[in-house]
C-alpha cells in the first residue's frame, strides 16, 4: 500500500497507483469520484512510503505517523476540524499524536495535509499503514546473496 499511494503536487487528495505506461503513471484519485488520470514525470510524485515528520530526534515515516493518529482515533476520521482549527489547536492534537515533533519545522500545513490525507485514506477503506509491499514483476529487485568469508 505505502508504494501505491501517491502525492502528485499542484493536485489536492491523494492517488492510487493502477499502472504504469511508456511516459507516465495512470492513477486514481482516492476521493469519492475515482476520477482517473495520467500523471507524467515533470509532475512531482510522492509515494507516501518516502515522507517522513520532522521529530526533536530522528524523522518519524509518515506510515508510523498514520498508526499513531489512527491508534488516537480508535480507526475513525479524525474528531478535529482542520479547515476551522487554529494553529495552536492543531499543534496541540498533533502532539497527542507525535509528541515529540519539530514546532519549528512541522507548520500548520503540514498537520492539516496529514489530517486530509488520513481522513481520505479511512474513507477509502485503506486502514492498513503498516502493510508492507511485495515486489512486483519488473520491480528492480537485489536478488544478490551474500556469500560468507
Amino acid at each position: 500500500m505505502q508504494q501505491t499511494i501517491l502525492s502528485i503536487a499542484g493536485k489536492p487528495g491523494l492517488y492510487k497507483l493502477l499502472s504504469r505506461g511508456k511516459n507516465n503513471l495512470i492513477v486514481e484519485a482516492l476521493d469519492a469520484s475515482h476520477k482517473r488520470m495520467p500523471a507524467f514525470g515533470t509532475d512531482r510524485i510522492t509515494s507516501l512510503a518516502d515522507i517522513a515528520m520532522f521529530t526533536d530526534t530522528d524523522d518519524v515515516p509518515l506510515m508510523d505517523v498514520l498508526e499513531s493518529l489512527k491508534t488516537l482515533e480508535e480507526g475513525k476520521k479524525s474528531g478535529i476540524d482542520y479547515k476551522k482549527a487554529s494553529g495552536a489547536e492543531l499543534a496541540e492534537y498533533f502532539a497527542k499524536v507525535l509528541p515529540n515533533f519539530d514546532r519549528e519545522r512541522v507548520h500548520a500545513s503540514d498537520i492539516k495535509k496529514l489530517i486530509q490525507w488520513y481522513n481520505i485514506l479511512i474513507e477509502a477503506g485503506i486502514t492498513d499503514f503498516k502493510e508492507e509491499m511485495k515486489p512486483t514483476e519488473g520491480d528492480n529487485v537485489d536478488d544478490r546473496k551474500e556469500t560468507e568469508e
